[in-house]
């Protein structure tokens, strides 16, 4: 059976949160054929690895990323996905610039949960040269995001 919940995350270099929450939301689903998940980079390069605190963080929290290469944005990724989560508005405003046709499908990643100190569909903070506490944060932010996704997902999606 194919998955029928096609999960996209995008971020700038698909390095650290967009893998990051690719790692989390697979755990999460684990076990859950209905879903698949994927991530991207409105400014990555072919084949880089997530970057060293994120690979950290995903181990730690039992959410390896085996073999993870990192990908650019495309509308071939983007036509696959029946969902797409950014990271920021930043990010949001980029797919819809350059890929307005799949328009329907974007959201951010905490457009449906009130995190804590950053208010209804805040921006995930970039860790990138923060350290480790900063990383930390993102999978904070992960940890109450994606309940929030997968529920939301469950209860609109058309699809068995």
């Amino acid at each position: 059976m194919t998955a029928t919940k096609r999960v996209l995350f995008v971020c700038t270099g698909n390095t650290c949160r967009s893998p990051m929450a690719e790692a989390l939301f697979r755990k999460a689903v684990e076990g859950r054929e209905d879903y698949s998940v994927k991530s991207a980079g409105v400014a990555a390069s072919k084949g880089a690895q997530c970057s060293r605190e994120t690979e950290q963080i995903v181990t730690l929290l039992k959410a390896p990323l085996d073999g993870f290469s990192s990908s650019p944005v495309s509308a071939q990724l983007l036509e696959e996905a029946t969902h797409v989560f950014t990271m920021t508005r930043g990010h949001l405003a980029i797919l819809e610039d350059h890929f307005p046709e799949f328009s329907d499908k974007y959201y951010l990643a905490c457009e449906f949960v009130d995190i804590a100190g950053r208010g209804l569909g805040a921006d995930v903070p970039d860790p990138i040269g923060m350290g480790k506490m900063a990383y930390q944060d993102v999978a904070k932010v992960f940890d109450e995001a994606i309940p929030a996704i997968i529920s939301y997902i469950d209860q609109t999606s058309t699809a068995k």
